[in-house]
This record gives C-alpha cells, sequence and structure tokens, in this order.
C-alpha cells in the first residue's frame, strides 16, 4: 500500500517508519509537512496519492496544552480536520491516533469505544475535537485511542525510571493510585498493520492486554532491568501537575473483539521484551 505518516519523527511514528517498510511510505512532518495548514496537507496528499493516512501527529506535551489551549487545538484539532479532508476529497482512507484522556477516568471499569467522552483537560477535549473532525470530514476512518505510551527512543515512564533507576539515592515515590494498561509503540503499529488488512470502522482502543500502577509498572521496570534503588508508593496529591491526571485510564479492546481480531499483547510480556532490547543502560546518569 501507499501510506502517507503524518507525525512521523514521534515516538509512535519513527516504530511505525520501521514495521511499515514493506509498504511505500511518505513521511508528512515539520517542517515539510504543516498538518494544520490545510494547503501544507493537500499538497503532501496530491503528490503521494495515498492509499491510508497514518494520523499520528499531535500536541502530546499535556501540562504544556495546559498553559497553550490555541496550539493544542491547533495541532490536535484543526490539524486532524485538515488531514481528514484532503484524505477524504482523494479517496484516501484514515487511522488517527487518538487517546484515553478524552475520558474523565471517573469510572471503576475499564472503558469500551461506546462509553460517553468527557475530557477534564485542554488535551482531552482537543484531542476529541480531532476525533469529530475526522468523523466530520473521513467517513472511511478508523480512530485508535492508545494510553500510558512507550517507544525507541521515549520520551516516557520507562526512560525515566531506567535513568533514575540506575542512580543512586534515596527511595524513588510513584504514583499508586492510576490505573492504566501500558502500551509499547511496537504493540500499536502491530494493530495498525493488522487494520490495514481488516480495517474496523469506528473507534478500537489499541492498549496492551492487563492493568497496573505507575508504582506496579516502575516495580516491573526494576525487576526486568535488574535495578535495586527503592521505590514508594504515594497518591497523586503528592504531585500536584497543571493537568489532572486520570485515576482510570484503562481501556477495554471490545472492538477488537468483537471484530474478531486478535487480543493484544499483554502489557508485561511488551515491557520485559522492551527493557531486554533496549539500550537502556546509555541512560545512567
Amino acid at each position: 500500500m501507499k501510506l502517507l505518516l503524518t507525525g512521523g519523527k514521534g515516538m509512535l511514528g519513527r516504530t511505525l517508519q520501521r514495521c511499515l517498510r514493506g509498504h511505500e511510505l511518505f513521511i508528512a512532518d515539520l517542517p515539510e509537512v504543516d498538518i494544520a495548514d490545510g494547503r501544507s496537507v493537500e499538497q503532501a496528499v496530491v503528490g503521494f496519492k495515498p492509499d491510508v493516512v497514518i494520523h499520528a501527529a499531535a500536541m502530546t506535551r499535556v501540562d504544556a496544552c495546559e498553559s497553550d489551549a490555541d496550539a493544542a487545538f491547533r495541532v490536535n484539532a484543526l490539524g486532524s480536520a485538515c488531514v481528514a479532508r484532503a484524505a477524504a476529497r482523494h479517496g484516501a482512507r484514515v487511522i488517527a491516533i487518538s487517546t484515553d484522556y478524552v475520558f474523565d477516568g471517573g469510572l471503576d471499569r475499564p472503558y469500551h469505544e461506546f462509553d460517553l467522552t468527557k475530557p477534564r483537560t485542554v488535551y482531552g477535549a482537543s484531542k476529541l475535537a480531532g476525533e469529530e473532525a475526522v468523523r466530520r470530514h473521513c467517513p472511511d476512518h478508523t480512530i485508535v485511542r492508545i494510553a500510558w505510551l512507550y517507544g525507541e527512543g521515549g520520551p516516557s515512564f520507562l526512560h525515566t525510571m531506567l535513568a533514575l533507576g540506575a542512580q543512586e539515592g534515596a527511595p524513588l515515590k510513584v504514583v499508586d493510585d492510576q490505573l492504566g494498561n501500558p502500551t509499547s509503540t511496537g504493540a500499536v503499529a502491530g494493530l495498525i498493520t493488522r487494520l490495514l488488512e481488516t480495517p474496523i470502522p469506528g473507534v478500537v482502543h489499541g492498549t496492551c492486554e492487563g492493568e497496573v500502577t505507575w508504582y506496579g509498572l516502575a516495580r516491573e521496570i526494576f525487576r526486568c532491568a535488574g535495578l535495586t534503588r527503592a521505590l514508594e508508593p504515594c497518591t497523586t496529591a503528592a504531585f500536584p501537575r497543571p493537568a489532572p491526571r486520570p485515576a482510570n485510564s484503562r481501556l477495554e479492546k471490545r472492538m477488537l473483539r468483537l471484530a474478531g481480531l486478535p487480543p493484544m499483547p499483554h502489557w508485561q510480556a511488551e515491557v520485559e521484551r522492551f527493557v531486554a532490547t533496549t539500550q537502556w543502560s546509555q541512560l545512567r546518569g
């Protein structure tokens, strides 16, 4: 297939470039292509004529979105509208990446694809606006929601923990009252590869299976890496941030199950694989 990838220089984009080498790939990223500039996107789509646009570009720095809402909505909402409109005008399908932040995190169970959205942050609101733009402008689409992402080169929670765990010092305090599904870029890339072959319309949740708190994840990272620095659980209140973090980021993969696609990999297996294969020792201070 001919695939146009927005955000190809980001963490997920780098993994997608590696995993999609069997396809003809065009990387649409700054400075060559500005997704929030309709003419720039149109020129890229007209010139390449993709079969599918994989829309991974986004402003993902949650706290920065809170302090600069215009920038967040320009990239995440307007940018998604420009990408979806250009794709639809030229007969391309869109696979767009979204986030658990479209929910408020208040449920006591994992969120499925049919639950009502209710973002609490600028980031979540801008990504939800992007979802709505994709739905409105490109009927042939799949929106893939992911959460707690890590991958090649980072930045991510895993990279931070590996770097801090390799240093000596006082016990590290890690939040233990937020639940989620740690998810590797490799697992997401595998899902997108399947969606290229077996399209699922609408929204699909694409996180890894299983759930854990940030503290539990840190313990597993240290176990896999053989790190011995002490860890201490703490509450979210101990680390106030400009953008509130959801207490519940768990996503149920109902649509994958209904469509008969295989389940996502388990988070523990993916973390173990990642720690075993990444050059994390270079992160030592």
